[in-house]
């Protein structure tokens, strides 16, 4: 969904205040992102509408508070949170409804506030969440103000102060998108249209469409219920209008439709085709709700003998694990940013993402839908046995709240074609050799199939054979067996029980772990641990954990290059050198040695799906290597020359992948480079800028440090800086940064409606880089 900014859409907008007035349309929903004021602290009776906050911060929404802060060892996030500040704190807005809104039911949405937040409205408590992943409402209409000179404040406490609640980077505050949503009495309930494919394939698909429906008012209703099917290219390809429904009053209404759409077009990994239903609430002839869903038509099964397949096509799920967070960004993230990162994963061969640990974004799931990622949804990283550098997490609420949010994930996202499979827990500490925690297990997954049917639920286990799940029988009450790591373990296992369904749900980056996918049918899937690098889980001075495909500004790492080499359809040859000499120090892609007096053998790897490679140095053949069978590297040992070092992969003889490196000079200037040429002026639209550090000849230095202090036009801003190096204490709330790796990245959000950003790059001794962007 595409949400309105209220800059189009409102009359004025002063200081912190706003004032709408509606139409009779059906229904609306408007963003409520802007113009909140902020205070970082604990502050008395902020929940007041008479309370003076006039010299708080003004901020729009999403916002995380704890990126913006300063690494400190000594924070109580610790190890797991990347040493970054938690506390509380406090968002408050005032806003002005009509007098002709009084008929109406006004709901305000917020997709997740981290953490243990709370909810007032003009004075009235709404109710509290404490896992700030979930995504919640609240019905304001009793407690609201309308009419001229009337005022509404809507006050949120977000509370993260007790710590370590997490093993991983959490965030805080109000970072995800806020809407206030109004409909008539009669209405659609959130989450209330359900689409769901009975079976499908090229010639015809059976459909069925779920409806809730709620008549708020103290009279009956009857009611007519119309879908209309748009196809991918927006064409409406049918519409249904079943029988009228009688509502009585205060009641409720669950109705489905069966209905069979012919030729369909698929969803899958290669083409997302999406469809919508448009549904209707129709009474005396009046339109009074309309919901539009957006869906995917698809099969998808797990089998036991087979693997995963999708559409009758048996394919392998060559997934990774992402955390929430975006490095600089935090866990406030612009839907461009994962756009990129998708990208990038795509080229790297990926077609699968397991959320870890905890919901994605609403509109993190509609990219994996738009883009083609399948994915595995998970609800909890703890149940009620807490884990190291989280000891204060989910676990002090899972008894009380497990429920409600599997419910709630489980009918914000059963839309989604993209979602596969679901875990309901990763590496769980629970006894699980115990009735009771067979009882656990089953409850949540007994909820999943009783919200969306068919859909098959797992969880990662951690060390089976210590907590006996292989041998007391919890394995065998999964529906798909899910195991993190220790793939032989699991190979072993399902080799010993073929009935059934196994997958991994948390695997490293090891060739051991890569073939079992490859050579066993029965394996459906990996996921790799991790797709970027991650905030949080590293020791000191490290912040960021080290074991994604890509670090997190984008660079691709070491095993990013391998693994495409594995999963990539495309011809692929990728270089890597010991950085020190004689095959010491880490792989390096680059020809340009931190000390050229001690550097004289170089071990030298290439990784390639090719036929053939051959390696060239200054243009000397250094041989021609075979494809192995085992998918391993192909090494050379070489007497390191300056100059030009190129690999070429060949299939059938012919030339299919060429990579080259150049040793660098003295860095001489930067040059910027930008992914795209314009930007929206919207939140959620920002631009990567990457100031590279060359030389004479525009080769990358990769060993240059040198500071760069970046710099925008008046139109945009600077949203953060990175360069993503682990162990960097740099402020990502900044405009300067160390180069690492010879470059770093500043990221832009424009300010404006239209006109051309500039965006300039300066450091000592180095003739500066400047690049410009259109704002659309």
């Amino acid at each position: 969904m595409k949400y309105l900014r209220l800059s189009f859409l409102l009359a004025f907008i002063v200081f912190n205040n706003f004032a709408f007035s509606q139409n009779n349309a059906s229904r609306t929903e408007l963003s409520f992102d802007e113009n909140w004021s902020f205070k970082q602290e604990d502050v008395a009776g902020a929940e007041k509408p008479d309370y003076a906050d006039a010299s708080w911060r003004k901020l729009n929404v999403p916002h995380d508070w704890s990126i913006e802060g300063e690494y400190d060892k000594l924070n109580t996030t610790g190890r797991g949170g990347g040493y970054l500040p938690s506390g509380i704190g406090w968002y408050r807005k005032i806003f002005t409804l009509a007098e002709e809104q009084k008929s109406k039911k006004i709901s305000i949405e917020f997709d997740g506030v981290l953490s243990n937040s709370e909810v007032w409205i003009n004075g009235k408590s709404l109710g509290k969440r404490p896992y700030g992943y979930s995504g919640f409402t609240y019905d304001l209409t009793p407690y609201l103000n309308f009419g001229k000179g009337k005022t509404n404040v809507i006050a949120v406490k977000a509370d993260n102060s007790i710590q370590p609640a997490s093993r991983y980077y959490a965030g805080a505050g109000i970072y995800r998108h806020v809407r206030l949503v109004t409909t008539n009495p009669v209405h659609f309930n959130h989450w209330g249209v359900f689409v769901s494919t009975k079976d499908a394939d090229a010639q015809k698909a059976n459909m069925s469409v779920e409806m809730n429906v709620e008549n708020e008012t103290s009279t009956l209703s009857v009611v007519e219920l119309q879908i209309s099917m748009v196809s991918p290219a927006g064409k409406t390809v049918k519409i249904f209008t079943p029988a009228k429904q009688n509502l009585s009053p205060k009641g409720k209404l669950k109705f489905t439709q069966l209905l069979a759409i012919d030729q369909p077009e698929l969803w899958d990994v290669e083409h997302p085709n999406l469809y919508k239903a448009i549904t209707k609430i129709i009474v005396n002839g009046k339109e009074i709700d309309q919901k539009t869903t957006e869906f995917g038509i698809r099969e998808a099964k797990f089998e036991a003998a087979t693997g995963f397949w999708l559409n009758g096509k048996n394919i392998k799920i060559k997934g990774v694990c992402l955390h929430h967070d975006a490095g600089s960004l935090g866990a406030a993230v612009p839907l461009s940013a994962w756009e990129r990162r998708f990208k990038l994963l795509k080229e790297a061969g990926v077609n699968a993402i397991r959320v870890g640990h905890n919901p994605a974004s609403p509109e993190f799931m509609s990219l994996c839908d738009k883009m083609g990622f399948m994915v595995m949804n998970e609800t909890f990283d703890t149940w009620t046995a807490s884990k190291n550098n989280g000891e204060n997490g989910y676990n002090l609420y899972f008894k009380d709240w497990w429920e409600k949010d599997t419910r709630d994930l489980a009918l914000r996202d059963r839309n989604h074609p993209s979602v596969i499979i679901y875990s309901v827990g990763n590496e769980i500490r629970d006894n699980l050799d115990s009735p009771e925690g067979f009882k656990k297990y089953k409850e949540q997954q007994d909820l999943i199939h009783s919200i969306i049917p068919n859909m098959p639920v797992t969880m990662a286990l951690f060390r089976p054979s210590a907590s006996k799940v292989y041998t007391n029988g919890f394995a065998q009450t999964m529906d798909v067996v899910g195991q993190n790591y220790r793939e032989s373990e699991l190979v072993n296992f399902h080799e010993a029980n073929p009935t059934l369904k196994v997958i991994g749900t948390e695997n490293g980056h090891t060739q051991a772990g890569w073939l079992i996918l490859r050579d066993k049918p029965y394996m459906a899937g990996q996921f790799l641990w991790t797709g970027f690098n991650y905030l949080g889980e590293a020791d000191w001075p490290e912040v960021t954990n080290n074991q994604g495909l890509f670090d997190v500004s984008g660079r691709w790492r070491t095993e990013g290059l391998q693994r495409q080499s594995w999963w990539s359809n495309k011809p692929v040859v990728h270089m890597v050198r010991r950085d020190d000499n004689a095959g010491k120090g880490d792989w390096v892609a680059n020809w340009t040695p931190s000390d050229f007096d001690t550097y004289d053998v170089a071990n030298v790897q290439v990784y390639s799906n090719c036929e053939e490679v051959e390696l060239f140095l200054n243009g000397k053949s250094q041989g021609t290597k075979p494809k192995p069978a085992n998918d391993s590297p192909r090494n050379w040992e070489l007497t390191f020359e300056k100059g030009t070092i190129k690999a070429v992969g060949r299939n059938g003889g012919k030339e299919v992948s060429v990579e080259e490196f150049i040793t660098a000079s003295e860095p001489t200037k930067i040059i910027l480079e930008v992914e795209k040429t314009s930007i929206s002026n919207n939140w959620d639209d920002v631009v990567y800028v990457t100031a590279k550090v060359v030389d004479k000849d525009g080769n990358i230095c990769p060993n240059a440090t040198s500071l760069i202090n970046f710099s925008v036009s008046e139109n945009a801003e600077i949203v953060a800086v990175e360069n993503g190096f682990n162990a960097s204490h740099e402020k990502f709330k900044d405009t300067k940064r160390f180069a690492y790796k010879g470059s770093c990245n500043a990221i832009i959000r424009a300010k404006a409606s239209k006109g051309e950003i500039t965006i300039t790059a300066n450091s000592q001794d180095l003739t500066q880089g400047t690049t410009k962007i259109t704002i659309k």
